[in-house]
């Protein structure tokens, strides 16, 4: 028997500017893995297609949905996707099919088994992609934490159904 430590799952997720969606989502996700137990075990990121906000905070909508559910993304600062993603991280997910479009294009083959549309993992939502909230009012942030939540608590079912972590 090894005794070397199991290796992290990593998760990246990725949408377009990186202040919005994505934050969202790696926020909401560390939550679900921290209320599981297995934060330990999951390493998690996200960024953006496009470099529009590098090094910048969450936009001010995005960061107060999300403190009104516990959710403290004041850390975060935008970055945006590059190749090397694609070695470093098992899960690339993805907001919408544009953002899919754009990062097959950066992954190359590298793509391939790793890249998903994020909602992929909350197959009974009617929605496919989850909608950017940026020009729309509050009920838009509201809306995207609700889907990356069922996506998240999926996500890691789908995580524990593959074996990459017990439980």
């Amino acid at each position: 028997m090894s005794n070397e430590p199991k290796k992290k799952v990593r998760v990246l997720f990725v949408c377009m500017g990186n202040i919005c969606r994505s934050p969202t989502a790696e926020g909401m996700f560390r939550k679900v893995i921290e209320d599981a137990g297995v934060a330990d075990l999951i390493e998690i990121d996200s960024a953006g297609t496009h470099a529009y906000h590098i090094g910048k905070p969450p936009d001010e909508r995005t960061l107060s949905a999300a403190m009104r559910r516990g959710i403290d993304l004041s850390y975060r600062r935008g970055r945006q996707v590059n190749r090397k993603d694609f070695d470093a991280f098992d899960f690339v997910l993805c907001m919408d099919r544009e953002n899919h479009k754009d990062l097959v294009a950066v992954g190359g083959p590298k793509a391939k088994g790793k890249l998903h549309l994020f909602l992929d993992f909350a197959p009974h939502q009617k929605h496919r992609e989850v909608p950017d909230p940026y020009f729309g009012g509050p009920e838009g942030f509201e809306q995207v934490l609700d889907l990356v939540q069922i996506a998240s608590e999926g996500l890691l079912a789908d995580i524990r159904k593959r074996g990459l972590i017990a439980g």
